[in-house]
This record gives C-alpha cells, sequence and structure tokens, in this order.
C-alpha cells in the first residue's frame, strides 16, 4: 500500500512538505504543491489509507502534554503537530502541566488512553517518561535530548543557536557584552549559555559579572533583569536575552529609564514568537523552528506506530532573524 514517504521521495519532497500539500496546508507553494498531488494521484495514494490498517491502531488520538498551553511560545508547536496528524488521520488531546495540573498530566501519561504522546514540559520527569516506555507505549519528548526504547526525542540546536548569538554582536562591533541567561537548571538555556560564552571566549571576549543576570524565561523576569542592570554605572553595547519574552521586559524597562535601543544598547533574543515581529523596535532573534519541531515530533509518532524505522534524536537548527534592534557600532 502507498504510504506518504512514497509520495514525497516521488514527488522529491520532505514527508513533511508532502503531507502538508495532501493536507492543503497554506505554508506550501502552489508547485510544490501541484507536484505533491500529482505523485499522490500516480501512486494512487488514499489519504487515511494505511493509517486505518495501523497494527497499532486504537483511538487514532495522540496525546501532547505541554507545560502551558496559552503561552504564544507553543502555538506554532501545535500548530505543526496538529496540522501533520490530521494529514495522516489522527486528532490529539493536549494538557498542561502548569501549577495543580502535573498530577492529571502524569495521570495521562500513565493510563496510555491514546496510541501516543508528544512530550513538551521539563515538569515531567525523566523516570515518568521512562516507566511509560516500559509498557511499549510510543513516545516523542521536544526540547530533550534522551534515550530509551520506545522513546523519540526532538531537539533545537541550542548549543549553535548560542554562538549565533554571540556571532551577531561581535560581527557587528560590540566587544562591551551582557547577558541575561535563563533557569540555570533549564537544559537549553545551559546549552544556549554554553555556545554563547565558548563563542566570546575564542574571540577573546567575556561577559563581566557585573553585566550577567540571572532571568527566569517570563517578560517580568526579564524586566527585573533590566532593572538590575540600569543600576550599573556603565551598560554593555550589546546584550543577549535568552528567551523572547524576557527580551520583551527588557525593552519595556529600557524605555522607562529612556535607554534607547539598538542606539544605546543592541539587543538579541531567543526564540522568535510571533510578538518579536511587532513590537518596536522589532526585535533581532534567534529562531528556533517550531511548526517544524511539532511537525516531526509528529511524523515520529506515526512512524512507530506504522512500525517504519525513526531516528532516536532529530536535531533542528536555529537561525538569526535581523530586526531593529541590533546595529552595528560607528
Amino acid at each position: 500500500m502507498t504510504t506518504i514517504k512514497d509520495v514525497a521521495k516521488k514527488a522529491g519532497v520532505a514527508v513533511s512538505t508532502a503531507s502538508l500539500a495532501i493536507n492543503h496546508s497554506s505554508r506550501v507553494s502552489k508547485e510544490t504543491a501541484k507536484k505533491v498531488l500529482d505523485a499522490a494521484a500516480e501512486l494512487h495514494y488514499q489519504k487515511n489509507g494505511w493509517a486505518r490498517d495501523l497494527k497499532m491502531k486504537k483511538t487514532q488520538i495522540i496525546g501532547v502534554v505541554l507545560h502551558d498551553l496559552s503561552g504564544s511560545f507553543y502555538a506554532p508547536i501545535i500548530k505543526g503537530i496538529e496540522e501533520t496528524l490530521h494529514s495522516y488521520g489522527y486528532g490529539l488531546i493536549a494538557c498542561s502541566t502548569a501549577g495543580e495540573n502535573l498530577g492529571t498530566a502524569e495521570r495521562f501519561l500513565r493510563e496510555r488512553r491514546v496510541d501516543g504522546v508528544i512530550v513538551f514540559s521539563a515538569d515531567i520527569k525523566n523516570e515518568t517518561l521512562f516507566d511509560v516506555c516500559r509498557a511499549h507505549f510510543p513516545l516523542v519528548v521536544l526540547d530533550r535530548e534522551i534515550s530509551h526504547a520506545n522513546l523519540y526525542s526532538v531537539t533545537v540546536d541550542n548549543l549553535q543557536g548560542g554562538v549565533l548569538a554571540a556571532e551577531h554582536l561581535i560581527n557587528h562591533g560590540h566587544t562591551s557584552i551582557g547577558y541575561i541567561s535563563g533557569p540555570s537548571n533549564n537544559w537549553d538555556s545551559q546549552l544556549r549559555s554554553k555556545g554563547f560564552t565558548e563563542c566570546l571566549s575564542q574571540n577573546g571576549l567575556s561577559v563581566p559579572s557585573k553585566w550577567h543576570i540571572k532571568g527566569d524565561y517570563s517578560q517580568r523576569g526579564g524586566y527585573q533583569a533590566a532593572r538590575l542592570l540600569l543600576q550599573q554605572e556603565q551598560l554593555p553595547s550589546g546584550l543577549f536575552v535568552s528567551n523572547d519574552q524576557m527580551a520583551i521586559g527588557v525593552l519595556e524597562a529600557f524605555a522607562e529609564a529612556g535607554v534607547s535601543v539598538p542606539d544605546q544598547v543592541s539587543l538579541i533574543g531567543f526564540d522568535d514568537i510571533e510578538l518579536a515581529r511587532y513590537i518596536r523596535p522589532s526585535l533581532t532573534t534567534v529562531k528556533q523552528p517550531k511548526y517544524e519541531m511539532g511537525a516531526t515530533a509528529a511524523h515520529q509518532i506515526i512512524q512507530h506506530l506504522q512500525g517504519s524505522p525513526s531516528k532516536e534524536h532529530t536535531m533542528l537548527t536555529t537561525e538569526v532573524i535581523q530586526r531593529q534592534s541590533t546595529a552595528k557600532l560607528d
């Protein structure tokens, strides 16, 4: 029976692109969509044909566990998961681990009332994931690289992202550089810090302790971190903020204090949330491919259910999106 992978191969595109085209997504160009649909017709592909015959068919539902269902960061991830699952004839159920919801989310995992689960929350401990996997239940974990039977992971190259942030500031002529980092116990924050500081070191630079403030990934945390920076006699000319939510808080604090961005301080964030392009100045940031994270996770779950081989770990790349908040030094 023809699968979506056969169609993608015939059309010369990625499986995710083929799925989006068959699902009539606006994210695919008309030319590519035609190529995919022509290949599907030639191969007599039926959209949900193989999904109905999966050996592990149970509910046709995939669970999604996120820390926060309302955050703007998560919206494109959920969209990537949902559109990809829909192209295979699957739906999704989502739950949050924020606040008092953690116990409910853990029960949701352990009861296994769906065909598989995608987890994107540091609140769910590795031990819980391993317990669920021992029952031969397929799991995909986002933003955490761990290895176990029946468990797959999708991460972003946070180390590379930290390097890109440092290179961007250095290439714009900045040598006095500050850093507002994320939570020290957060895996992606640790990697961003490592990439950023190592790149600075390789260029003979470092972040003075007075310009290194620890944040918590919240907008309020960014605002408070910026207030601490403003207490110093001098500000850095370049500043890396470890996520966009904090960067927005920094911009707010700087605006209140009359500090001009980028005239006095060039600021680069990380994530490329939707708001980053609309605030003023618009935010230069290291982009995470959030939609692709969700789509890739959904493909891994489906491949597992289909019984086809899947890479245990997939790492996606980052890129700098240049906007108004950084500028070259005169």
